[in-house]
């Protein structure tokens, strides 16, 4: 699996990232740490992963991913 390399520092590539129309951060909450060790289904040990499927379901936005493990659980909304 690829992984992301940056040609900029990656504070600076946040703060770009987060300057375009409509792309907000979305705080860690306790409800998404709880919903993270309770997700429905099937799904795989990676807590990173739960953590964003659990942000996803809590509020109910889809999910861009290239991980297959992510894309095979059928408890989430992706963009098509």
């Amino acid at each position: 699996m690829k992984r992301l390399s940056f040609e900029i520092d990656v504070l600076d590539w946040i703060n770009q990232a987060l300057s375009y129309p409509g792309i907000q951060l979305i705080e860690f909450s306790p409800r998404i740490a709880v919903e993270s060790t309770k997700l429905p289904g099937e799904f795989h040990r990676d807590p990173a992963d739960q953590i964003i499927v659990a942000t996803a379901r809590v509020h109910d936005c889809p999910l861009l991913t290239m991980d297959k493990k992510i894309l095979d659980y059928k408890h989430v909304k992706f963009i098509n």
